[in-house]
């Protein structure tokens, strides 16, 4: 008999993600099969960024979709009164200004929320002592402990655990950057969202390289790659979408053209270096509210253009006649 909680962490473990499941779930659904790997860096909303006809992008991005919504529906004097609260958040050396540091580490923060919501619900499975801290000790024994005792010899499968155990524990360890065996929220972070850090990428390659290197030779070939993306069902001709993976893999991805992808390889196809939207949205508010073009931006200046950083009943009513104005 398995475990629930055990049993849980398998099946996550299958989905490439150890304690993201849902999140992961929807993304395999949502992207296809050739994309599953890649880790893309998302839009900050989905609406245009044409600031000629309105700043809902601009809201999303500032907010984040969800609280976007909440101001949508307040009077532009309610919206003001928050966004004041709000650049006092941002202005974390309280020198009075808003620099683009702060501005860039506040949008990357509004777009992380749901990562938030997601370590805070496993925080309080962890937290056993309700230190504020997770050890290896309390994730290890919460996660594992009924089998520890036993070596696992109580499930079908132990070798899949032990390597799950081993796994585990090697990311911890990476993402625990004081080496004290605990892990505070932010490490704990890393440990459940390692692709979200610069110093957890060489983890996401190699949990990676054992997923899809089948015959442990700490290389991946040609029908390895494709066949983490694809089984054919017997008797189905090969779809034009993996024809096109296989030139892919000889022409893009195996730069070298050694026939195989080392690490590095696998790096710049499941972490290509993007756009930083968060960074060029800070820098798009920053020189369109900056009057004195000092480089950053004082309460005042945000409040005095207030209607693009944040929504209410009245600048989404003013938008909706531009959108008919236009239609007409």
């Amino acid at each position: 008999m398995i475990k629930g909680g055990l049993w849980g962490r398998l099946v996550m473990m299958l989905l490439n993600s150890l304690a993201s499941l849902c999140i992961l779930a929807a993304v395999a659904f949502a992207v296809p099969a050739q994309e599953k790997r890649i880790h893309h860096q998302p839009d900050l909303s989905d609406h245009a960024h044409d600031d000629a006809h309105g700043f809902q992008y601009d809201h999303e991005a500032f907010l984040g979709k969800e609280e976007a919504k909440t101001f949508d529906q307040l009077t532009p004097e309610e919206s003001k009164d928050r966004l004041a609260k709000i650049v006092d958040r941002i202005d974390t050396d309280k020198d009075g200004y808003i620099s683009h540091t702060e501005l860039h580490y506040w949008i990357k923060h509004r777009q992380r929320r749901y990562i938030e919501e997601n370590v805070n619900k496993h925080w309080r499975d962890y937290d056993r002592n309700q230190d504020d801290k997770i050890s290896w000790e309390e994730y290890k024994n919460t996660t594992y402990g009924y089998y520890l005792g036993n070596s696992f010899d109580d499930v079908d499968d132990k070798d899949t655990y032990k390597s799950m155990l081993t796994r585990d524990e090697r990311r911890f360890k990476s993402a625990d950057r004081d080496r004290d065996g605990i892990a505070t929220r932010e490490e704990f972070t890393a440990f459940l969202h390692p692709e979200e850090f610069d110093y957890m990428k060489d983890v996401v390659v190699q949990e990676t390289m054992e997923d899809i290197d089948k015959n442990g030779d700490g290389k991946v070939n040609l029908e390895e790659y494709i066949g983490d993306m694809y089984t054919p069902e017997k008797g189905e001709s090969e779809p034009d979408w993996v024809q096109t993976e296989r030139k892919h893999f000889s022409e893009i991805r195996d730069a070298n053209k050694d026939g195989y992808l080392d690490a590095n390889e696998v790096a710049e196809w499941i972490l290509p270096g993007e756009v930083d939207h968060a960074d060029n949205e800070a820098r798009h508010l920053i020189h369109e509210t900056d009057t004195d073009k000092d480089e950053k931006i004082t309460k005042k200046e945000i409040l005095a253009n207030w209607n693009m950083f944040v929504g209410s009943q009245a600048t989404n009513y003013g938008e909706d006649l531009t959108k008919r104005h236009d239609e007409l």
